[in-house]
């Protein structure tokens, strides 16, 4: 590609030669084998894209990573998605995506086929302990949060005050006057000293494109509930629930399960007992998180669902953060230099927090420690993922094997 070199007053930007194939490769590969979650996505993305292939230096690698914890959605899919567009442009964007989400996706949709030939999957020992697997995964994804984002006492006590609010208010409107909140009280948190020597990220998208993907990210987010309501239409409906929970999650793909299982549990679409054996499933898989709205969409009651489905829900929950990476990489370099927005967002980080820890208890906890058995089960899992580094996948398949000799013991 051209390079696009500025003046003096500005810093130079470029981008980065390369082809969509190429990436689509890397990231395929990456995808198949990216366990963890999504801090551990972004430590392997910096060893092949910064130590290995050298595509990025470790500045920039930085400040992708910035943009991406900054903007709701998905932290680790879109700092692939930057990379795949710095590297060969937008096509090399929706190879990254494609790559990294694919695998897993396709793994929970055949998940969601054969838990779908279960029927009623309620008393089935192996699901109840892919829900007792849950619990210690989002408990472990707590304490992780706790000390990154909440690590001081004003941070801890504003985590534990939106916990609050979330649990007093459970609806979308609770979670997002619980980040509204955090928003605002960041502004009073001590500060710590503003970053220096920015590097300018490689761009290809201009000023003018990213405020047209900007707008059509605020549009799609305030106009889709008017065409809900103005129709009855069932696919619009799932495409605008899903649209909204990529839009509002702050803090990575653990934090989209309350605002998903609030979308699809209560009218019916997916069971609760369903859904939470789904999100135990989504931790034996590589990738992100939110391919776990592919399982969703395939189990759902009413159409459309199987393949349909989940490519409908897929596409909706990542839509948004396409449009807000492409939208805000050209904006990116003076927005990070003002200390308020970094206040802000300080905030919002220990919001999140609190929102997990809501998370944790109710559907969490509630859901899948039902006995003293559940509990045994749950602590060893934590215990396996916390001090032995186990791998998640591999848990996921214990506490599975777990759950189903608990349920024979009991018969």
């Amino acid at each position: 590609m051209d390079e696009d070199v500025a003046g003096d007053a500005k810093p130079a930007q470029r981008t980065l030669p390369g082809h969509w194939l190429e990436v689509l490769k890397v990231f395929t590969r990456l995808g198949l084998t990216s366990f963890g979650g999504p801090v551990a996505h972004l430590g392997y993305f910096r060893e092949e894209f910064v130590a290995r292939r050298k595509w990025l230096d470790d500045r920039v690698y930085a400040d992708l990573v910035a943009l991406c914890q900054f903007l709701p959605g998905p932290a680790s899919s879109q700092v692939g998605i930057a990379i795949g567009l710095a590297r060969a442009g937008y096509a090399g964007a929706l190879a990254a995506w494609l790559g990294f989400t694919m695998p897993s996706a396709l793994a929970l949709l055949l998940f969601a086929y054969g838990v779908g030939a279960l029927g009623d999957v309620s008393g089935v020992g192996w699901i109840h302990g892919l829900k007792v697997a849950a619990v210690a995964v989002v408990a472990q994804a707590v304490l992780g949060m706790m000390r990154t984002l909440a690590p001081d006492r004003e941070r801890a006590s504003l985590a534990v005050a939106a916990a609050a609010i979330v649990l007093a208010v459970p609806s979308a409107f609770g979670q997002i006057g619980a980040i509204a909140l955090g928003a605002l009280a960041g502004l009073w948190l001590p500060r710590p000293a503003a970053p220096e020597n920015h590097v300018a990220l490689p761009l290809v998208v201009g000023r003018g494109a990213g405020a047209g993907f900007l707008a059509a990210f605020l549009v799609l987010l305030f106009g889709l509930p008017l065409a809900v309501a103005a129709t009855d239409a069932h696919a619009l409906a799932v495409f605008e629930a899903f649209y909204r929970a990529g839009s509002l999650v702050f803090g990575g793909g653990h934090v989209v399960l309350p605002l998903l299982q609030a979308s699809v549990v209560p009218p019916g679409w997916v069971g609760n007992d369903a859904f939470l054996a789904g999100y135990g499933a989504a931790q034996a898989v590589p990738g992100p998180l939110f391919t776990f709205a592919a399982y969703l969409g395939a189990i759902m009651g009413p159409q459309p669902n199987g393949w349909a489905g989940a490519l409908l829900c897929l596409f909706a929950i990542f839509l948004s953060s396409f449009l807000l990476v492409l939208g805000a990489l050209p904006f990116w370099e003076d927005l990070r230099r003002r200390p308020r927005a970094q206040a802000a967002l300080r905030g919002v980080n220990a919001a999140v927090v609190g929102l997990l820890i809501a998370a944790l208890y109710d559907p969490v906890w509630t859901a899948g420690i039902l006995t003293p058995g559940d509990f045994a089960l749950g602590i060893t899992a934590f215990l396996l993922l916390f001090m032995w580094q186990t791998p998640p996948w591999l848990v996921v398949l214990l506490s599975a094997a777990g759950g189903a000799a608990l349920a024979a013991i009991a018969a």
